[in-house]
């Protein structure tokens, strides 16, 4: 046996998955989800399962040779219809580090160019053996499209204003391993920038609420439109959390922030008046963020424009775990993938 391979088997049985030639053939233990389309599905044991998932994978990842061969032999197939880095990147080496095979497509230089659908574009895909298919698309529940015609595992990597379930849960893990003890219990967690048009917004309300933090949206009022509504019948099971247009009473006390892109093509819709003035009122900068606890966490989902929503010192700074995030979301998803690979068809 080469030093490689010694140090690969180390690394599954680090990671207490068999080492073998197959990707693995029954369901973890207490996980039972085919997709992953959202996190509103998950429960708080599947949460969990997914922490303690990842835990292990970045005991892979800390190793000189991040590699295992939980997934080899196994197809995964990435489409994105919008342009991505972070998320289409860390997928890609997420799937590599697995050994999986992967495919990556980029809608933009494929047949939907030509006029394909996304529903003959899945069964192409299928039909040249793709297992797991990871998808991004422009519009809210295409991905749900794509797991009624596909027979394999779906898993959503962000559709329209919808979901990014995988970056709820890569904030979720980023947050829980800087808090004592793991817990977001009574933590205050502000949410600030265009909630309206944010996936990830609306993926986090699940996923905060369902740790136990006290979590607060915070943008101007065109950004924030149905959001007061939803606070007031509270996320699932009746979680409240609460909306404002005060930055001052999102931030203060606020054990951690998150600054969400503004996204350009809003100030056409006449949404905002200006980025300057976006900027002056809601930006994120470290003079703001003084009034939330000295200790306090920093995040953003990227990429980011630096100087609107987050001053670049506070992006560089030392509460900033923006680059932490990046990191953490190769575990997570390596973690997800290994986790639906062993969900079968019923």
């Amino acid at each position: 046996m080469t030093m490689l391979d010694q140090e690969v088997q180390r690394a599954g049985e680090a990671l207490e998955v068999p080492v073998v030639d197959s990707p693995p053939h029954e369901q973890p233990v207490g996980w039972r989800h085919r997709h992953l389309l959202d996190v509103d599905v998950l429960s708080w044991p599947d949460i969990e399962l997914v922490m303690r998932t990842t835990d292990s994978m970045r005991e892979v990842l800390a190793r000189p040779i991040a590699k295992v061969p939980a997934l080899r032999g196994r197809n995964v197939t990435i489409l994105f219809y919008e342009a991505s880095t972070r998320t289409r990147v860390s997928f890609e080496v997420a799937a590599k580090n697995l050994s999986a095979d992967v495919v990556n497509i980029a809608a933009a230089t494929s047949s939907v160019t030509k006029g394909e659908s996304l529903v003959d574009t899945v069964r192409t895909v299928e039909a040249l053996g793709a297992q797991t298919l990871v998808m991004r698309h422009a519009v809210s529940g295409a991905p749900y499209l794509a797991a009624e015609t596909f027979s394999g595992s779906v898993i959503n990597g962000g559709d329209g204003w919808h979901a990014h379930p995988t970056q709820a849960l890569l904030d979720l893990y980023t947050l829980r391993s800087r808090f004592e003890g793991g817990s977001l219990a009574g933590r205050k967690v502000a949410i600030l920038g265009d909630v309206l048009h944010s996936r990830v917004a609306r993926s986090n309300l699940w996923t905060l609420t369902a740790a136990g933090a006290d979590v607060w949206l915070c943008g101007p009022a065109t950004l924030l439109r149905g959001f007061e509504a939803w606070a007031r019948r509270g996320a699932a099971a009746g979680r409240r959390f609460h909306v404002t247009t005060s930055i001052d009473d999102a931030l203060r006390d606020a054990d951690a922030v998150m600054a969400l892109r503004i996204q350009r093509e809003r100030m056409e819709s006449g949404l905002l008046p200006s980025l300057r003035e976006y900027a002056a009122r809601y930006g994120l900068t470290r003079q703001r963020l003084a009034a939330a606890r000295p200790d306090a966490l920093v995040l953003h989902p990227g990429p980011m424009n630096e100087g609107i929503e987050i001053a670049p010192d506070v992006a560089a700074g030392s509460q900033s775990l923006i680059e932490e995030q990046v990191r953490n979301g190769v575990a997570v998803r390596m973690a997800l993938l290994y986790l639906v690979a062993g969900v079968r068809p019923a």
